[in-house]
């Protein structure tokens, strides 16, 4: 199933259609996050969120669009691309839905990409050589004739004919059926071939007093009674598959798109020009990261005035540098660099936190674009802390995707608090980033404000 449907009078509709346009075929394009833990195409337990479905006209919140009770972008046989950094990767088919922790969720199977098929008329023809092996038949054309073409031939069958060639007979003795039968019906039969045979007569009457013993009932005849019967059931029972509950340490995400056009991919990496910018401006990033973070190295302190004689009796020995301090580390960092639009500048995207307990740990993230001087230029900066996550969520990068079907794309972001989670899309335009879409969230989450 994809998401192009034609909307009944009495469809739950969000949001807004023309009346010239109410009769067409709407068009649909789903956002999703699929999570998995174990490997990619083959993991563990998975599920898929939905985020977004564009109607032409505006975002809509994939988990409550066209509920019934599921939401549309849940459906079952909803069929998902995903995508990583803006290329095709696999396919995830819905089978079922359910609800975990208040927001609706789609289970189901994780497929690879279809092999591309390949042109017939261009393919070279195939050559079968003769295998004897091969019991498959095979048309060959008649051998020519060899030394043993001077033999007699045997009655009744020509002299060129094939002497392993099957023919017909009639019965020698058998005058009852007239029906030909073949040669190779000589062999021996098989003992245990199936054969028809007259039915038995019904079994002796078993006194009623023999223990152990189960006798026919030929008075019933009713052809829906139950039956016992050895083997397996013939029923058929739908494949389960495993589920995903909860948030695992090691869940990994992916972005997934669903659409009833077949779009080319649009990959989102962006090609420097020369890849020590990319060093520099992670660097300065990453000090600004610690500066908020509140784990910047502090600067040394000058070192004392000296007097003239000091400095004279110094002068031809010079005081030992210290060594520069290693930078503190940045935890579970991520560093991406994404070309949002054909033709546009980077856009660098940077999270990390700080080390120690839950409560005192501090989380960051930057938006950024190099400036005219080849400097980083922060566009957007969150930090927040353990103690204030359903305040201020943190904010994990998940990749950038296409929302709105118009090939420029928007950066999507789990926003995780303490008892809540979102999605929420930036786009980044013009020097700005922009927040422009966020889901309800589970657990009866309400929206954040930046």
């Amino acid at each position: 199933m994809v998401l192009a449907v034609a909307l009944p009078a009495t469809a739950q509709y969000p949001g807004q259609v023309d009346q010239k346009d109410s009769g067409k075929a709407l068009i649909l394009r789903a956002v999703a996050v699929l999570e998995w833990t174990g490997e990619p195409g083959k993991p563990k337990a998975s599920r898929i969120v939905p985020v977004t479905v564009y109607d032409g006209q505006q975002l809509q919140d994939g988990g409550l669009y066209l509920a019934r009770p599921q939401p549309l972008a849940v459906g079952d046989e909803t069929e998902y691309h995903l995508k990583k950094n803006g290329r095709t990767t696999g396919i995830f088919d819905v089978t079922h839905s359910g609800r975990v922790l208040g927001a609706w969720v789609g289970f189901g199977e994780w497929k690879p990409l279809p092999k591309p098929k390949t042109d017939l008329a261009s393919a070279p023809p195939k050559i079968d050589d003769e295998d004897d092996s091969d019991d498959k038949p095979v048309l060959h054309r008649k051998h020519p004739a060899t030394a043993d073409a001077g033999k007699p031939a045997p009655s009744g069958k020509p002299a060129d004919d094939d002497s392993d060639r099957p023919t017909l007979h009639k019965p020698a003795q058998d005058d009852s059926d007239s029906k030909p039968v073949s040669s190779t019906d000589t062999a021996p039969i098989d003992p245990d071939r199936p054969v028809m045979k007259e039915p038995k007569p019904a079994p002796a009457e078993v006194p009623a007093d023999a223990a152990g013993n189960v006798s026919s009932l030929p008075g019933i005849t009713d052809p829906n009674r139950p039956r016992l019967m050895r083997g397996k059931s013939s029923g058929s029972s739908a494949k389960v598959e495993p589920t995903l509950m909860g948030l695992p340490p090691d869940m990994q995400q992916a972005i997934a798109v669903s659409d009833a056009r077949n779009l080319p991919d649009h990959p989102w990496s962006y090609s420097w020009a020369n890849p020590d910018d990319q060093d520099k401006l992670k660097a300065q990033l990453e000090d600004i990261a610690r500066t908020e973070l509140g784990i910047a190295q502090p600067a040394p302190a000058p070192a004392p005035a000296k007097s003239a004689a000091s400095h004279r009796r110094t002068a031809k020995k010079p005081a030992p540098t210290a060594a520069q301090a290693e930078p503190a580390p940045l935890e579970d960092e991520q560093f991406r660099v994404f070309e949002l639009a054909y033709g546009a500048g980077a856009t660098l995207v940077l999270t990390a936190h700080s080390q120690g307990a839950l409560a005192d740990e501090k989380f960051v993230t930057l938006i950024a674009q190099p400036d005219l001087y080849g400097s980083a230029l922060v566009l957007f900066k969150q930090v927040t802390d353990g103690a204030h996550l359903d305040e201020k969520p943190r904010m994990r990068l998940v990749d950038a995707v296409d929302a709105l079907s118009d090939n420029r794309g928007e950066l999507l972001f789990e926003l995780r608090g303490a008892t809540t989670r979102q999605f929420a899309l930036y786009r980044v335009l013009r020097g700005q980033a922009e927040k422009i879409f966020v889901t309800f969230g589970g657990n009866l989450g309400v929206p954040v404000s930046d």
